[in-house]
C-alpha cells in the first residue's frame, strides 16, 4: 500500500495518473494500492486495527531515512515477500514530519533523497521503484541497471 498523510485529495496533483501507471503495471506480481490518511494517528490507527496473519510492516519516507540503490531496495523487498509479509505500507508523511511514535513503529525509514520534495511527486517515485523492484525480483528487462 502507497499511503500518505494529508489533508488534500490526491486528484488535484498532476502526479496521480502516473502513480497508478506504475501501480496498476505491478498487479501482475502483487497487490497494489493507495490510501490517504488526514493525520499521522489516522494511519498508524489502520496499521493497528489490520487483520492478518502477519504484522503489517510500515516503511516511513523521510529524507533522514536509509537510502539504498534500487537493487538493494528490491533485495530488501524480496526478503519481507519471502518472510511471509502479507502487507508492506510505504507512507509518505505529513508536512512536519514523522513523531517519535511513528518512527518507534517502522520496520524502515527510507529516504528517496536528502532533497524536500512534493507528496505527489514523492509518491510517484515510489511507486516507480516499487515496481522496479518487482520487476528486479522476477528477471523482467524494466531494470537494466543503469
Amino acid at each position: 500500500t502507497l499511503a500518505y498523510v494529508g489533508g488534500r485529495s490526491r486528484a488535484k496533483d498532476g502526479f496521480e495518473s502516473l502513480t497508478e501507471t506504475y501501480l496498476e503495471r505491478c498487479t501482475g506480481f502483487a497487490g497494489c494500492a493507495t490510501e490517504g490518511f488526514r493525520s499521522e494517528a489516522a494511519l498508524l490507527e489502520r496499521l493497528t486495527k489490520q487483520k492478518s496473519r502477519t504484522a503489517c510492516v510500515l516503511v516511513l519516507l523521510d529524507s533522514r531515512g536509509k537510502q539504498m540503490p534500487s537493487e538493494d531496495f528490491a533485495k530488501w523487498l524480496g526478503t519481507r515477500r519471502d518472510d511471509g509479509a502479507q502487507e508492506i505500507v510505504f507512507a509518505v508523511g505529513p508536512a512536519d514530519g514523522w513523531t517519535d511514535a511513528a518512527r518507534g513503529q517502522a520496520g524502515l525509514t527510507l529516504s528517496l533523497g536528502t532533497m524536500t520534495m512534493a507528496h505527489g511527486l514523492a509518491r510517484l517515485v515510489m511507486a516507480e521503484q516499487i515496481y522496479r523492484a518487482v520487476t528486479i525480483l522476477t528477471g523482467h528487462p524494466y531494470h537494466r541497471g543503469h
